[in-house]
């Protein structure tokens, strides 16, 4: 793209024509097209992709279009849902209109391609062409290449805490253009619905207020969140007492985890204390901690690192396997889906979608030493299946003389995950 070229070649520049492609006719129409594939429920207004098609979707563009032209646009008040977190508390989520979602998309299509040319190699998180397995192959590699020491780093609610005044400066580094700036503001200060414990719907403008935190969930927010852990990375390169440890970052999203040589690991820990703190955010204290990974283990995007030994030569290898984290929550969720309440469901059916769950699963998890995991997850995974399927048809014999591995993988066809291998991307590396 022509902005990412212009970006790329010279580093200072700075846009100040980008308002008027917001509106075109043709990013209106993929911003809503990106943002059907994500699909989503409603915002506040209740207004749903069904209901836009039924309308008209160059229509609803066209009137979205007049009103971003005019000056006249100004976004809902943000849905809060709540989703539950694995520790049993709840992580708050954002839902914006659909029409504000496609506007942010539209931004989204102009300002990534500017700042994609100024993203640091460290980050993986929300980028075209890397994923959350470059980022742990990253990791392997650091660990094999001497950095054993690692600090596992844990930052606040760092979506929800993000300064505004600072984010902004950010993001006017490179673009001028004062109404794409002035969008910026009033998506940052949102206000924010939800319902109260007698059902009432209360709005809060917290973000406003404190002048801090970017709505998640909105499709805006991977970029900001990218463009404020830019900060970090910079100021980590440059300040002498940190640049001087040889230190190698890797992050995604708000994961955090700094690479070290032996013996270095605290002072990387105070410095990394130090630069967080200037930047107006804090450390998660209880989750933030040093460990030797030739003697301990340490978790990063599901996976636990350390040193492992190989059940053929006996040799000790640097590796990752999945976390226990990562395998009690497919267990819950195979749990649920196999729950005896269930048995009305047609046997095919439920196997279907035992297979997206496992196949999903796998898909991310097949990375390093897996045999062991993927062996539990396949046994305790018939168990439950014949245990479901005795339940249906009220039957008392034995689960493995009713329903043999046989009839389970071939018969029913569900996925035999001992079958699959691990993929290793770092042997390219």
């Amino acid at each position: 793209m022509a902005l990412h070229a212009k970006a790329k070649a010279e580093p200072g520049y700075r846009f100040y024509a980008l308002y008027d492609k917001l509106y075109r006719a043709d990013v209106l129409m993929h911003a809503y097209e990106r943002c059907r594939a994500n699909k989503g429920a409603a915002g506040v207004d209740g207004i749903t992709f069904e209901a836009i098609e039924q309308y008209g979707v160059s229509k609803w563009l066209g009137e979205l279009a007049q009103a971003l032209r005019q000056e006249e646009y100004a976004p809902e008040a943000i849905r809060r849902v709540y989703i539950p977190k694995p520790n049993g508390k709840l992580r708050p989520l954002g839902i914006s209109t659909l029409r504000d979602r496609v506007c942010m998309m539209a931004a989204v299509l102009l300002l990534e391609p500017i700042f994609e040319a100024d993203l640091p190699a460290q980050q993986y998180a929300y980028r075209a062409g890397r994923s959350a397995h470059d980022a742990l192959a990253e990791v392997k590699v650091g660990l094999d290449r001497g950095y054993s020491e690692v600090v596992d780093a844990d930052l606040s609610a760092y979506f929800d805490t993000i300064p505004h005044r600072e984010l902004k400066l950010c993001v006017a580094r490179r673009v001028v253009d004062r109404r794409v700036l002035h969008l910026i503001s009033l998506w940052l200060g949102c206000a924010v619905q939800e319902n109260d414990k007698r059902g009432r719907k209360t709005r809060t403008t917290l973000n406003r207020d404190t002048g801090r935190g970017i709505p998640q969930g909105a499709p805006i927010s991977p970029l900001l969140s990218n463009l404020y852990m830019r900060r970090f990375i910079l100021g980590w390169q440059q300040w002498k007492a940190s640049r001087q440890l040889g230190a190698r970052i890797v992050t995604y999203a708000d994961d955090l985890v700094i690479l070290c040589k032996p013996g270095t690991a605290n002072q990387a820990l105070m410095a990394m204390r130090t630069l967080i703190t200037r930047l107006k955010l804090s450390v998660n204290e209880e989750k933030t901690r040093t460990c030797d990974a030739s003697k301990e283990y340490f978790d990063f995007l599901g996976y636990s690192f350390g040193c492992y030994y190989s059940k053929r030569t006996g040799r000790a290898y640097y590796g990752l396997k999945p976390s226990k984290k990562s395998m009690r929550k497919l267990v819950e969720r195979l749990r649920d889906l196999t729950d005896p309440r269930l048995t009305w469901l047609d046997a095919a059916t439920e196997v279907q979608t035992i297979n997206r769950v496992l196949n999903g699963w796998a898909n991310y998890f097949c990375l390093g030493t897996v045999a062991d995991a993927y062996r539990a997850i396949e046994m305790y995974c018939t168990s439950r299946l014949r245990r479901w399927l005795l339940k249906k048809h009220k039957s008392r014999r034995n689960g493995m003389l009713a329903y043999s591995y046989e009839y389970l993988f071939q018969t029913l066809g569900l996925v035999s995950m001992t079958r699959r291998r691990s993929y290793q991307p770092w042997a390219k590396v």
